[in-house]
């Protein structure tokens, strides 16, 4: 594959990232296939210590900075990269910086202050954090850390594509939450390598398409504004070069209902006991939509974070405060 991923330096990521991160679970779950209409396997992301994949790639990029004797980063982050980049930074001495926009969730912040890191709260969304990230590099010469733009954090998600491809039967298609393209590009590398017949598919609120509209347009499609509670994957600015491995590694990018992410966060709490954030339920929604598309087949969601505010949780499910 033509992309800046690396099937070798992948494998070898393995090496460096905390087993806490690594082989998360896989499973057949049984009970969500009656209403999904297919064979439904869950890749569980959240089974670690800051209940997201992010820390796969936080893992290499704060490894290298410890490696280099740098002692300070920065990134902007809706709060699960913050998360990990403080959990990964912490333990190697390397003091963390993360900005996030003031409508972040309040779990996802108060983690990332618990975790060590120094939190500055900007106005505005994701993409004036990353503006607002940037300027502080700049300024303290510390190493900015741009998820989906810094290989790392591609290729420490792509180790999930190497436990995908290990799976036996493999799968008809494997779901992926599309936001910045960390791990669209770095697991669809993977199958793409290891496991070609495997349809990979991307899916993204119909509230923030533009990576989506960018894959179609085979260019970069920027939006003014996004509107969706799935915050994990609310960009506006897709980065040039990542569209341009999401261009080679994907099938197919779709786009789904705020109501069917709804719907599936439900359906992943009543049949697989999972209370996850808005993105984590991206796949089960696209199932949800298109079941004639699924029917018969067996397919894989990454389940990819499970940092979410409860009480906006509980209004969105339903449950009773």
């Amino acid at each position: 594959m033509g992309t800046r991923l690396d099937v070798g330096r992948v494998r070898a990521a393995r090496e460096v990232i905390d087993p806490a991160f690594l082989d998360t679970p896989l499973y057949r779950c049984e009970a969500l296939e009656a209403g999904l209409g297919c064979a439904v396997s869950i890749k569980l992301e959240t089974a670690n210590p800051v209940r997201s994949f992010k820390a796969r790639g936080t893992e290499l990029v704060a490894s290298g900075l410890a490696g280099s004797g740098a002692r300070a980063a920065v990134c902007a982050s809706a709060g699960n990269l913050g998360q990990a980049l403080a959990w990964s930074g912490r333990g190697r001495g390397i003091d963390v910086t993360v900005v996030a926009s003031r409508s972040a969730p309040a779990a996802k912040l108060d983690r990332i202050r618990a975790l060590g890191a120094v939190l500055e709260l900007v106005d505005g969304d994701f993409d004036m954090a990353r503006a607002r990230a940037a300027a502080i590099a700049a300024r303290d010469g510390i190493r900015l850390v741009e998820d989906s733009l810094d290989i790392e954090t591609c290729e420490g998600a792509a180790t999930i594509g190497l436990e995908l491809a290990a799976a036996a039967p493999p799968f008809d298609a494997v779901l992926i939450a599309l936001g910045g393209g960390a791990m669209a590009t770095g697991v669809g590398h993977v199958l793409k390598a290891l496991a070609p017949g495997v349809e990979v598919i991307c899916v993204q609120p119909l509230g923030a398409p533009a990576m989506t509209l960018s894959w179609r347009r085979g260019s970069v499609v920027t939006t003014e504004t996004t509107d969706t509670i799935a915050d994990g994957v609310a960009g506006r600015r897709p980065i040039p070069a990542v569209l341009d491995d999401l261009l080679l590694v994907a099938d197919d990018a779709v786009l789904v209902r705020e109501a069917s992410i709804v719907a599936g966060m439900r359906m992943l709490l009543d049949h697989a006991g999972l209370v996850v954030e808005p993105s984590a339920a991206l796949g089960v929604a696209a199932v949800l939509e298109d079941r004639d598309r699924f029917a018969g087949r067996h397919v894989a969601t990454i389940v990819c974070g499970g940092n979410v505010d409860m009480d906006a949780y509980r209004r969105w499910v339903g449950m009773a405060p």
